[in-house]
């Protein structure tokens, strides 16, 4: 059975709101370095969420299946990048790779 209604309310500790919003500030710089009109205007209403302070974020539609999007992309990317390289390379993407997937697990996950 199908859900009608989903929550687009999210509650961040310290710690997953700043990895977020560091996330959200690098997609931001990328998307406006490719002129993409959409997802430079979900991401500047992202990051304002998130770096306001509030309690409980609320999302749109489209800001959280952007949100969603991106980041599984960039764990995606992040565990190819893990693999390669020197020790200290993938102990890096390692750490990165974790933060991500436990923020994902935790808020995303259908």
């Amino acid at each position: 059975m199908a859900k009608d209604f989903k929550n687009y309310n999210f509650e961040f500790d310290k710690n997953e709101r700043k990895i977020l919003l560091n996330f959200a500030k690098q997609a931001l710089k990328q998307f406006e370095q490719n002129n993409s009109a959409a997802d430079i205007r979900a991401f500047n209403s992202i990051v304002e969420k998130l770096s306001a302070g509030e309690e409980t974020i609320k999302f749109t539609k489209d800001e959280l299946t952007r949100l969603k999007f991106n980041l599984t992309h960039n764990i995606k990317f992040i565990r190819d990048l893990s693999t390669k390289g020197f020790f200290i390379k993938r102990w890096i993407y390692k750490s990165l790779l974790t933060q991500y997937t436990n923020i994902y697990n935790a808020n995303f996950k259908d």
